[in-house]
């Protein structure tokens, strides 16, 4: 089966991210798909990057106010031609074989929606590859992103995620606006009984972010996410979530035991001097480069304890909240 594909794309203040995402998208070797960009009330509108794709692409743009990007996505489906949906951010870079890989895919074992995993570009900055190892690394996961063998049913990302018509038709798309909202969306798909999966070869270049505090403030809202996602979900909220609070936790009490008790003090010291090694281990055989290894170190602890102290906080806030 030969399938229209529908790319929605929704964006907000980042003009240039969407120049170099429609750029890859004019390298598709699989022609039959529509690309549909919504602006979600930008104050950096990013028409005149479009003006320059119009001719490439088969390429609608809209505009429309600031509601968060669930909603920018529902407005994207709501126009969609396609025979099958395909949602992503827009700082990633997608390879000219995607389409057809999904395609192929999906011609073998059908799914009403898919996710594809993410990889770091060779153009990507050392700080963007030592991110990027440590948001697909299981030492800091645990393997619930972009794994197949996760916790539980397979739960689709939004960076890079298709469903079928059927699946929007029937779930009304996202009810949450930001903050974990792709999380309940994949939640309630597998909830109403459609058939979800990885698709392997299905993978996109994730920019991510530039620069350590962006991380860290983008590893802090997906703490609180997790949170807000067990609100409505309470048997979703697993323990290896808890993870990052206890590795965060440990590092408080790493600092201050020294002063009363070297025992704890060295044991603790031990077990993260051991997970810093594994995980240079691991980056270094991978990426072949010492600078990249050792900042993959530093972006696991970022990440860790920048997750776990949003998890935290919002825990603690929805606590006194009743």
């Amino acid at each position: 089966m030969i399938r229209k594909f529908s790319i929605i794309i929704p964006v907000y203040n980042r003009p240039d991210e969407i120049d170099e995402l429609l750029d890859s998208l004019t390298r598709q070797t699989y022609q039959n798909f529509e690309v549909i960009v919504v602006e979600d009330g930008s104050t950096i509108p990013c028409k005149e990057v479009i003006e320059k794709y119009l001719q490439r692409l088969d390429l609608a743009y809209f505009e429309k106010k600031n509601e968060g990007q669930g909603f920018a996505r529902n407005y994207g489906y709501e126009r969609a031609e396609g025979d099958y949906f395909i949602v992503f951010d827009s700082d990633c870079l997608i390879p000219p074989d995607y389409l057809e890989e999904v395609n192929r895919s999906l011609n073998l074992n059908y799914l009403d929606a898919y996710g594809g995993p993410d990889r770091a570009h060779p153009s990507f900055t050392p700080v963007q590859k030592a991110i990027s190892h440590s948001m697909t690394s299981f030492l800091t996961t645990g393997g619930t992103r972009g794994n197949k063998k996760g916790i539980g049913p397979f739960h689709p990302r939004s960076f890079n995620m298709g469903i079928s018509p059927e699946v929007f038709k029937k779930t009304g798309g996202y009810i949450m606006p930001f903050k974990g909202e792709d999380i309940e969306f994949s939640i309630r798909i597998n909830k109403t009984g459609f058939k979800t999966g990885l698709i392997p070869g299905a993978y996109v270049y994730h920019k991510r972010r530039t620069s350590w505090l962006k991380f860290y403030k983008q590893l802090h809202f997906f703490g609180t996410a997790r949170i807000n996602i067990a609100r409505y979900y309470p048997d979703q909220l697993k323990p290896v979530h808890f993870f990052p609070m206890l590795f965060t936790l440990g590092l408080l009490l790493l600092v201050l035991t020294y002063p009363f008790s070297r025992f704890i003090f060295y044991v603790l010291l031990s077990l993260y001097l051991l997970f810093s090694l594994l995980l240079f281990g691991e980056a270094y055989l991978q990426q072949k480069r010492l600078k990249i290894a050792v900042m993959s170190v530093w972006a696991g602890f970022i990440q860790l304890t920048a997750y776990g102290t949003g998890f935290m906080q919002e825990g603690i806030k929805r606590i006194l909240k009743g």
